[in-house]
């Protein structure tokens, strides 16, 4: 059953159309990989999911609900984190305040967020600001998993990290799927990684869904067509 569904979505900002006919969907407990060049929509559609940028045609439901209009504050009620391009955490803060700022109930907490992050517990109470790239992209992960969310969405989660910090941020991101079952929509421009946890995979091209399906269906042609520099 699809817990996301995007049909025939249309976004501007102001008179400049962004998006043009986005299609995908992600199922129960499946990871999906939103992939493309730069600049081809990608964290716009990551923004029209949360409603941080309102939509202007087709149709977006978030488990059969139709979220046209919903706010996005009641969107992240309704189970969607966000760990948003760039990181954003609250700098002033330390790491535990970041985590139990956004918390809600259920089976996410400091403990269980700490486990898949073990350096987040020794920077405790450490203030985000003074933590490294990756730890800070830790935290950025770690505080949408405390909002126990139903869907995660991450958004260029590894861009700009050292090589072992990235391995493990892609470590956590197999865990969960593996471990917890989370549903997930990946963006991010490593095809190495994304073929190793992602179920299937969506391509952008200038703001329209131009390729869907299963990663051993992604050819050498495809990718260079829409994937290479």
């Amino acid at each position: 059953m699809s817990l996301l569904t995007m049909s025939g979505v249309s976004a501007f900002y102001g008179p400049s159309q962004a998006l043009f006919d986005v299609n995908l969907s992600v199922d129960q407990g499946e990871v999906v990989a939103l992939m493309g060049r730069n600049g081809m929509g990608k964290s716009t559609t990551i923004k029209v999911i949360c409603r941080l940028l309102q939509h202007r045609g087709g149709d977006v439901t978030l488990d059969g609900s139709n979220i046209s209009g919903v706010p996005s504050y009641r969107v992240a009620r309704m189970g969607v984190g966000l760990v948003p391009e760039g990181r954003r955490c609250f700098k002033d803060l330390t790491v535990y305040e970041n985590l139990v700022a956004a918390a809600r109930r259920g089976e996410w907490d400091f403990e269980l967020v700490t486990e898949l992050f073990p350096r987040l517990k020794e920077r405790r109470d450490q203030a985000a600001g003074t933590l490294s790239g990756g730890e800070q992209q830790m935290l950025a992960i770690a505080r949408a998993l405390m909002t126990n969310p139903r869907l995660l969405l991450l958004d260029e989660a590894t861009e700009g990290l050292a090589p072992v910090v990235r391995q493990e941020i892609w470590a956590a991101i197999s865990n969960l799927k593996a471990n917890a079952g989370l549903t997930i929509l990946v963006v991010d421009k490593s095809l190495s990684e994304l073929r190793q946890i992602a179920d299937r995979g969506v391509i952008l091209e200038k703001g329209r869904s131009v390729w869907t399906g299963q990663f051993d269906e992604l050819t050498e042609e495809l990718s260079d067509r829409y994937l290479g520099v």
